[in-house]
């Protein structure tokens, strides 16, 4: 951990300051001493009885009125309804709309299922439970304020929506004009609070009493669960939150509800162009909605010989086995006559061409005579404004189902339509597939990888190679997409476990990676895996609050911050317009970099209480930083290392 100056750990003479500091004087002298020459101020003192009695006045009769049978608060069933749901956590950012629920999981819960997680923003929060249930698949609880917490939020329930993760989002609001509060409870309140979100939600309630509130709370659990997972929005009542529950409520039942499966009729003929087909392909995007739909893919790709293109939009298939075609994918689908799309979010994409030039051209890939399969459980539920469904793409049949409930009948029907010509053939296909990617590996490894080796900044392929040299030997999983680094990692890296990736955010919002990092990291905890965030810089700074989080919750996180000092991807698209129009790329810089100062990304890390170490921009300096970073991870701490990077 940092050290100050004289060798004291910072952490433990700061805890120790503040408990001294509770036992002083209203009025506390400054710092002295070794406090002084660290520059530390002085800790604040807590509130004394008289200054909280002026601030919050005099505790009220509910206690009494609790102790009548039946009167406990309305909060207090809330909580054991979040209870019965099974909701382990709440990330919250506080809000007086929630204080009545957020006092009951204080005091009645005593913070323990649901724990509270206390976020710096909510579309920290958000994203946080965006992570979380990629790994646990289960939601979060989500605790905002009604109209301004939502505002806050929205960018990261789009990218929940986008990337169909579940989640329970609860609001607090003032209905009722007559009970609301005036001023700002009133500027805060709304007659339908979720309209904001309600495009890209699943599914929103507004109940009106405590009975429908649990109704609607189960309602909400099982639609975000059920696939297409997405994210789920109860707006809760102040009032009720706050007033007293009635003597017959009931909880409902908690039941588990099957995810959609094709008709056996479609998945037999499938199986069936699929086994008599000479070029067999296929694409994969958010398949695995669980650790079964990996093994199930292995089982099928090997069955039919078949290559699998990864779209990396959760781990899906084994990064070095023999048939992954991800990094052929051109030539892979180029090639194919049979072409079998899972959970796609954009099946034109694949087979099309599109070329982002002054006069843009686009052009379709396949051969003529190709078919095209689906099995897409976003065909059983589909909202109409917002576009993330993508180009239409026409395909000769389309199971509107769930790709992983579906696997095991597929495979069965496989193994009953293949020959043994046609297994021979199999064998053959993915042999000589096998062989072709050893050799393009070998060139990647040899050859590209070591353009700008000993370069600073740091080249990615570097930076990739280092990270894997140092995580390796741990149980480790990384929570962040890699495509910023050119897809480094998952060329160099062994991803064989189907906890081992969780995909991107799916909106492709700013804002998310941290947040949902450390939310992935938290589900990760309790199986002590070693936790890897690769961090984009710009992305950092929507929500650099997360790194507190992390801190607070004793959440063990490794960010390896690819700190380009650029909104790059912006700087190539105002370079590629420059150049249409014959105006150069000199001044692409403007408005796209994050100079001027630079960002100490370890200095900020230290900041908020976690270890920075950084920032490298020396190749030789950047191993034994990463060593050290994951000996501060594996015990339990985040920690941040700021590594100066090439672009991409």
């Amino acid at each position: 951990m940092d050290k100050a100056p004289s060798g004291v750990n910072r952490r433990k003479f700061l805890t120790a300051a503040a408990v001294s500091g509770a036992a002083v004087a209203a009025t506390p002298p400054g710092p002295t001493g070794e406090a002084a020459a660290l520059g530390v101020a002085t800790p604040a003192l807590p509130p004394t009885a008289a200054q909280m009695e002026a601030e919050i006045g005099q505790p009220t009769k509910i206690a009494v009125t609790m102790a009548e049978p039946g009167g406990r608060p309305g909060s207090d069933f809330m909580v054991d309804v979040l209870r019965a749901l099974d909701i382990e956590y709440v990330a919250t950012n506080p809000a007086s709309s929630c204080r009545g629920l957020h006092e009951s999981i204080n005091n009645y819960a005593m913070n323990k299922k649901p724990e509270l997680l206390t976020a710096t923003h909510e579309e920290i929060a958000t994203a946080m439970a965006h992570g979380y249930a990629k790994v646990a698949n289960r939601p979060m609880g989500l605790l905002f304020h009604g109209t301004v917490g939502i505002q806050h939020a929205t960018m990261a329930f789009y990218n929940a929506w986008c990337d169909r993760a579940p989640m329970l989002i609860m609001s607090g609001n003032h209905l009722d004009a007559a009970h609301r509060p005036p001023g700002v409870p009133t500027t805060h309140a709304a007659q339908d609070p979720l309209a904001i979100v309600r495009d890209f939600t699943k599914w929103d309630d507004q109940p009106a009493s405590l009975q429908a509130t649990a109704e609607s709370l189960f309602r909400a659990h099982k639609i975000t669960m059920t696939p297409p997972y997405g994210p789920v929005a109860v707006s809760l009542d102040a009032h009720l939150q706050e007033g007293v529950a009635g003597k017959d409520l009931k909880i409902p039942r908690l039941s588990r509800t099957s995810a959609p499966t094709g008709d056996l009729d479609s998945v037999k003929e499938i199986a069936r162009l699929m086994a008599s087909a000479q070029n067999p392909v296929i694409v994969v995007d958010r398949g695995a909605r669980s650790h079964r739909f990996q093994p199930l893919l292995v089982e099928l790709a090997e069955l039919l010989g078949a290559p699998v293109v990864d779209q990396l939009g959760r781990q899906n298939f084994p990064s070095r086995h023999p048939l992954n075609g991800t990094d052929r994918a051109r030539g892979t689908i180029g090639a194919a006559d049979v072409i079998l799309g899972l959970e796609l979010a954009d099946f034109w994409g694949i087979v099309n061409s599109y070329s982002d030039i002054a006069e843009p051209k686009q052009g379709r890939r396949l051969k003529d005579s190709v078919k095209l399969l689906s099995i897409n459980s976003r065909e059983v539920f589909m909202k109409a404004n917002y576009q993330d469904f993508q180009r239409y793409q026409d395909v000769d049949l389309a199971i509107p189902a769930d790709a992983e409930a579906t696997l095991p009948s597929l495979i069965e029907a496989v193994k009953s339509a293949l020959t043994p010509e046609g297994r021979a053939a199999a064998e053959k296909r993915a042999k000589t597939f096998a062989e072709a990617g050893v050799k393009q590996r070998e060139r990647f490894m040899s050859v590209d990888a070591l353009y700008g080796w000993d370069a600073s900044p740091i080249s990615t392929a570097r930076l990739s190679a280092e990270m894997w040299a140092a995580i390796k030997e741990h149980d480790w999983a990384l929570v962040s997409r890699d495509v910023r680094l050119s897809n480094w990692p998952h060329r160099m890296w062994n991803f064989d476990k189907p906890y081992h990736y969780i995909g991107d955010s799916g909106g492709a919002g700013q804002g998310y990676g941290l947040g949902a990092a450390v939310g992935a990291a938290l589900a990760h905890r309790e199986h002590k895996r070693l936790v890897v965030n690769i961090q984009g810089d710009g992305d950092m700074m929507y929500g650099p609050g997360g790194i507190w989080t992390a801190a607070h919750h004793n959440i063990p996180l490794l960010t390896i911050m690819h700190n380009n000092r650029a909104y790059h991807q912006e700087v190539m698209h105002v370079q590629r317009v420059g150049n249409w129009r014959d105006r150069g790329v000199g001044r692409a810089a403007i408005g796209t970099t994050i100079e001027k100062p630079f960002i100490n990304f370890a200095m900020m890390a230290k900041s908020m209480g976690v270890e920075g170490i950084g920032p490298i921009g020396d190749p030789k300096e950047l191993g034994p930083a990463l060593k050290r970073a994951v000996q501060v991870a594996k015990a339990g701490e985040p920690v941040l290392v700021d590594v100066l990077t090439q672009p991409r």
